[in-house]
């Protein structure tokens, strides 16, 4: 049964299990629509063709970069341990379900690696005037890849206007164990590198 957390929270999520690797974070979002009056004041819906691109960073025990295969991207797809793969840039967000995936196969990731940092930019944010108070319904969510069973989610209901960036959530080592975060934080960083670049 999946457990739904509030910003905050934290979760274990393999102590007590048996057998749990290999995980995908899942990360959902939807343009938001507004209204405007059209010809003769009738309404007509605009939809706002926003990119969302999800990340991963892999943080070493002082919470940096390590090296810039650590950062897991559009334009870097996996992590040079293999241990985490991103699943291809979505270009849209439109649809049901995760509109991008984060694959991590926790007994892959090296030792020097204690968190995962999973955040969300605006491609080009910037030039195109846009942010997160333009989306609505994201969330983060974190499925056991062995059944596809959703074990959490996070759904992100905070007010993000001007916000470029979204810091989701991290995985991250605890006694020999890992864990879950719900951070969802906002942050101004219109490209996956500007926010990297807080971590060097």
């Amino acid at each position: 049964m999946s457990i739904n957390l509030v910003k905050g929270q934290k979760i274990d999520l393999t102590k007590g299990t048996t057998g749990l690797s290999k995980l995908v974070v899942g990360l959902g979002w939807d343009p938001a629509t507004s209204e405007s009056n059209g010809f003769f004041g009738q309404k007509k819906e605009i939809d706002e063709d926003i990119d969302c691109d999800s990340s991963a960073l892999l943080l070493n025990e002082h919470g940096k970069l390590a090296k810039f295969d650590n950062v897991v991207c559009f334009y870097n797809l996996a992590s040079d341990c293999k241990s985490v793969k991103h699943s291809g840039d979505n270009l849209t967000g439109d649809g049901d379900g995760d509109d991008e995936q984060i694959s991590i196969d926790l007994a892959r990731v090296p030792s020097d690696v204690h968190k995962i940092l999973v955040v969300v930019n605006i491609y080009e944010a910037d030039e195109r005037n846009q942010h997160f108070g333009m989306i609505k319904s994201a969330y983060v969510r974190v499925v056991n890849a062995a059944n596809n069973q959703e074990l959490i989610r996070f759904n992100l209901t905070d007010n993000y206007s001007t916000m470029t960036a979204l810091i989701t959530g991290e995985l991250y080592r605890n006694n020999g164990e890992w864990k879950f975060n719900a951070i969802g934080e906002g942050a101004h960083a219109a490209r996956i590198d500007d926010l990297a670049e807080r971590y060097q």
